[in-house]
């Protein structure tokens, strides 16, 4: 009896397809743990937040670390999620060389208007996985932020990270890379329609 198995695709065949046309930037696709997942469309709350975070983290970053929206982080051996935002360590040549990887990111951010489960399962585990200390989820279901830090692995190989943290739309959250740096989460939630 033979097993049907889908498959899977290494980051070169995935770099290969690109090059070849099969995927288009519009496509929303992304490598996860070697599959072609087809990321949801981004409604008007997700693109807003979206916007409110490109107005406020530069000016509260500056040059202290490099700032990336919805650009590709390598986490091996077959991952290339795009986050929607990812703060890493500065670098002389901004990443030309190679996209950041888990030990040049500090903090990962994610926006949810939908797929809430995806981003707390899925993604949850692979930033764990790849070392990444921090990992925001702005969720615009439940209208909270979700902080999730030290990443962990148990004997039963679950992977994920030891600690959660609510945080509320009217507050304040230090960046965990730079805890001097404070975001008002007032400027970054959009109002509820």
């Amino acid at each position: 009896m033979s097993v049907i198995q889908a498959k899977r695709f290494t980051l070169d065949e995935y770099h290969q397809l690109a090059e070849l046309g099969f995927l288009h930037e519009d496509d929303h696709i992304q490598l996860i743990r070697g599959e072609l997942i087809q990321m949801d469309s981004k409604g008007r709350l997700h693109e807003t937040c979206l916007r409110k975070l490109l107005k406020e983290l530069p000016k509260l970053v500056g040059d202290r670390a490099i700032l990336q929206c919805q650009a590709p982080i390598i986490v091996p051996p077959n991952s290339e999620p795009e986050p929607d935002f990812v703060i890493a360590k500065s670098t002389e040549d901004d990443y030309l060389s190679a996209h950041p990887s888990g030990e040049d990111v500090l903090l990962v951010m994610e926006v949810s208007d939908s797929s809430i489960d995806y981003y707390r399962d899925v993604k949850e585990s692979l930033y764990a996985e790849a070392g990444i200390s921090g990992y925001w989820i702005f969720n615009l279901f439940d209208y909270q932020l979700e902080c999730y830090s030290e990443p962990y692995q148990n004997d039963f190989r679950k992977i994920g990270y030891l600690n959660k943290r609510i945080v509320l739309p009217n507050q304040r959250v230090p960046l965990p890379c730079f805890p001097d740096l404070l975001l008002d989460l007032s400027r970054i939630f959009p109002p509820k329609l």
